[in-house]
């Protein structure tokens, strides 16, 4: 991928991400499902699969990107970023102060992070290990081409806050189903419930730190611009829940926007309410009894 030009690159992302979106048929049919539920009839068809289609190119020119961006520097790599920071001042502070970085399955989140690792704005990030240790060293040596650390999952919290307490950065997925407990909260996502990781804003509140959301966006070009929204502060009073929500809601609006770019295929509402609303939740959503206990106590 580093010796391939990008117009190749981007060429056999289209080609490829096709390729997959046919034979990825179980992908497929979650992908279509959830943006029925999550749009109703504001998309036929035809235009549902038109946007599928469109992610599957997406997510393959993310994961080529992920390998390419290693032929980069911090020399080079402003020529192929656009960033556009709401509040400047308070993303450079985070170069000394630290801060929590967040983003969802959009765009080319991959590169959302290890691009600031040329900007000098070092991150330790979490990520899931592969069943294949094989492909974990890959993804992860990859991943710390820019200088970021990668840490497995487990004892991550622990980790993460020795890292933030010395000034680092870290960086957060935070639109994956989690099972619900301590660190999990339930929010709205498209008017639907679903259940995510409050660890980004327990974190912040512990330490004192911002949250800082972010978007990779994919352009024709072959460029990127990434988008730093403006700083959250949490206080330490504030309920996860509310920091979560908000989090979302400003990924949501993105999204909206651009559907193709998010990652439609991921199951994200494993979860049924348990009231007369289950209707409109997608055909693999089941009743969970902890998922029903956190959202009672959550409404209390």
């Amino acid at each position: 991928m580093r010796r391939l030009p990008r117009h190749v690159i981007l060429v056999l992302a289209r080609i490829i991400g096709t390729l997959a979106w046919l034979a990825d048929v179980r992908g497929r049919t979650t992908a279509t499902e959830n943006i029925r539920v999550a749009f109703g009839e504001l998309f036929t068809w035809p235009a549902r699969h038109g946007i599928v289609r469109r992610c599957y190119q997406n997510f393959t020119r993310t994961f080529f990107d992920l390998f390419w961006v290693g032929s980069l520097s911090k020399d080079t790599w402003q020529q192929h970023f656009v960033i556009e920071a709401l509040d400047p001042i308070a993303l450079e502070a985070t170069r000394t102060k630290g801060a929590v970085w967040v983003t969802p399955h959009f765009g080319n989140f991959e590169l959302s992070s290890i691009i600031w690792g040329f900007a000098g704005f070092r991150h330790t990030i979490v990520a899931q290990d592969f069943k294949n240790p094989a492909l974990t060293d890959l993804f992860t040596s990859a991943r710390q081409t820019s200088g970021h650390t990668v840490i497995p999952q487990q004892s991550a919290m622990l980790r993460l806050t020795k890292a933030l307490s010395r000034g680092s950065n870290a960086g957060f997925l935070t639109d994956l189903n989690v099972r619900p407990g301590r660190a999990a909260a339930i929010i709205e996502c498209f008017g639907l419930k679903t259940c995510v990781t409050t660890l980004h804003v327990m974190l912040a509140q512990r330490l004192g730190l911002t949250i800082l959301p972010a978007l990779c966006f994919p352009l024709e070009d072959g460029r990127y611009r990434v988008k730093v929204f403006h700083p959250i502060t949490p206080r330490v009073d504030e309920e996860p829940q509310m920091i979560a929500q908000h989090c979302w809601d400003l990924f949501e609006k993105e999204i909206r926007q651009h559907p193709e770019l998010w990652m439609w295929m991921y199951k994200h509402w494993r979860y049924l309410p348990d009231d007369e609303s289950n209707e409109r939740y997608p055909d693999y959503a089941n009743i969970s009894r902890a998922f029903v206990k956190l959202l009672r106590e959550g409404t209390m």
